[in-house]
Parts: C-alpha cells; sequence; structure tokens
C-alpha cells in the first residue's frame, strides 16, 4: 500500500505543480459582462471538512517543490489523503505583488490525524459556495474563476473567501488537457 501510495504521490506531484502554477499564474483581468452562459454555476452547501497543507507566501515558482515537501511529509508522518489534491488561493494573484501572494496545497484528510510541521491541519469553514467545474486545460481555470465572479455579481453575491481548486483527475498524464476536470469553489454570500 505505501509503495503504491508514493508511487502516486510522485505522479500527482509532477503533474499537480505544474497545473495549479499554470492556473493561477495565468489569471486574465477581466470578463466582460454577459460573457457568463457557457459555464454552469450552482450555490450549494458543503460540510465543513480537514485538510493538511503546506502554506506558502511568494510567487509560485516553487510550487513543484512545495507539492513534492507536502507529499513527502505526508508519507514520513502517515497522514493519508482522504480526496482529492487542493489548492487554496488567498488574495487576488493578478492583483498582488507576487511576493506577497498566499496560497497552499494540500488534501482532505481524518479529522483524528495528527500532523506536524511543517504540514498544517486546517479546516475549511465556508459552507456556502459557488460550484462550477472547469473542463479543460488547467492554464485557463483563471478564466473560469472570472466568470464565476461575475456570475455572483450579475446574481446578487460576492465572496467571502479564498479561492478552492479540487483536482479530479486520478491520473491527469493519461487524460487529454480539453478533459481535464477541476471544481472550482468561490465562498459566498448575498449582497
Amino acid at each position: 500500500m505505501k509503495k503504491n501510495w508514493l508511487k502516486t504521490s510522485i505522479f500527482i506531484s509532477l503533474s499537480v505543480s505544474v497545473m495549479i502554477f499554470s492556473s493561477v499564474v495565468a489569471f486574465p483581468r477581466t470578463v466582460a459582462r454577459g460573457q457568463v452562459t457557457d459555464i454552469k454555476v450552482e450555490i450549494k452547501e458543503v460540510e465543513p471538512f480537514v485538510y493538511c497543507s503546506l502554506s506558502r507566501t511568494g510567487s509560485f515558482s516553487d510550487i513543484e517543490a512545495a507539492v513534492g515537501e507536502l507529499l513527502q511529509q505526508m508519507q514520513i508522518q502517515n497522514v493519508f489523503p482522504m480526496g482529492s489534491m487542493i489548492g487554496i488561493y488567498h488574495g487576488e494573484p493578478t492583483l498582488s505583488d507576487p511576493e506577497k501572494i498566499q496560497w497552499e496545497v494540500g488534501f482532505p484528510i481524518n479529522e483524528q490525524v495528527l500532523v506536524q510541521a511543517p504540514l498544517q491541519k486546517k479546516q475549511w469553514i465556508f459552507t456556502t459556495v459557488a460550484v462550477s467545474l472547469h473542463e479543460g486545460p488547467y492554464e485557463k481555470t483563471g478564466e473560469t474563476i472570472l466568470k464565476m465572479r461575475q456570475w455572483l455579481e450579475d446574481n446578487g453575491y460576492v465572496q467571502n473567501g479564498p479561492i478552492l481548486e479540487r483536482y479530479l483527475d486520478a491520473d491527469p498524464a493519461s487524460t487529454s488537457s480539453d478533459r481535464l476536470k477541476t471544481e472550482i469553489w468561490l465562498p459566498c454570500k448575498k449582497g
């Protein structure tokens, strides 16, 4: 089991490090009104969940190292994922000083699991989220996020928490880039 987990983790590390870096850095700055009809956005109530992560401040240039360290520390500490890898992005990547951007990579874990530094055990507390499924290249998720934000504005909502991306493909390397699936959550409330 541990060897399979390590093999899968290394593969995920390489794949996800590329996709996270590409998707967040590629955020365009604006989207025109009325162009949100090509995505489906739903408001959902989700359960809070516990996750472990590695947090970083700064550019995404060390994303591969961060994902590798996350996986290595999880293996050393016998912390097993309970779901898809996630990326959480705080603030506005295109409007912030690149050296001040806060982001983290992690996995949902069992609530009883204990973690040690450098891993952090956290809880996702945002229960009302706008959800959209991005299907396509990871570097295009920023466009979907902007369309989701426009949808929120058009429907009387405001974003009130960090962006969460759930990477749904078990084997991104064998999936055509136009078929990759990323579920995006934007915490929100009525404005």
